[in-house]
């Protein structure tokens, strides 16, 4: 766990918001979409990046659009660019994310999510106009308010991703003491126990096209 003035950062928590909707969730559907959503979530943190884009997650032409401050708006199609990205994370221990003050909704074929996210990110990878001293070989916190959109189509299959923030005030970079670095492997120990099966897909879960 990390602390930042007075909150408290735990990765095992990283999907509270999402649990919560979860058991308050009756819909097949709705609870179908849920649990890829959070096996996704906990798998990218997890750095088991590989297993996200199985053809029983993931579409074959996925396409991730990201809008986020201090940063060009970019796009990635297909899994290979995709993958690209989330193996990266995982080599550099960039895939580590804490969420706090999360809310979360689900429809027929979206999942939105909105709240605060805190990404371990390499001081040479914080953008030139950061506003503080970075140290290159450190370990930072990039906090941000961020929105997402997660759309499915009727298979249950992710689509893409749609990520922006939206509260550029929010965003802060918190150099963290290396013994509060988590690596890519003390994360997937930690998350490992999270990670459930793909739920089983049945026609109660099933939309026409």
């Amino acid at each position: 766990m990390v602390r930042i003035g007075d909150t408290t950062l735990d990765i095992t928590q990283q999907n509270a918001a999402v649990e919560k909707t979860l058991e308050q969730t009756d819909n097949p559907r709705h609870r179908y979409l849920l649990q890829v959503y959070l096996r996704h979530r906990y798998l990218e943190s997890a750095g088991r990046w590989e297993e996200i884009l199985d053809p029983e997650l993931t579409v074959d032409e996925p396409h991730y659009r990201f809008s986020l401050a201090r940063q060009p708006y970019f796009e990635l199609r297909g899994k290979e660019q995709i993958g690209g990205l989330y193996k990266h994370w995982t080599d550099t221990d960039q895939a580590v994310f804490y969420v706090s003050d999360e809310q979360v909704a689900v429809g027929d074929h979206v999942v939105m999510g909105r709240g605060i996210s805190w990404q371990q990110t390499l001081g040479s990878e914080l953008p030139a106009d950061a506003g503080i001293d970075v140290d290159p070989e450190a370990m930072y916190l990039s906090k941000s308010a961020i929105a997402m959109i997660w759309p499915y189509d009727h298979r249950g299959l992710l689509l893409g991703e749609d990520v922006w923030e939206f509260d550029p005030s929010v965003r802060e970079y918190v150099k963290l003491d290396p013994a509060d670095v988590l690596t890519a492997q003390q994360a997937r120990e930690l998350l490992d126990p999270y990670i459930l099966p793909i739920p089983a897909f049945d026609d109660a879960t099933m939309l026409p096209r």
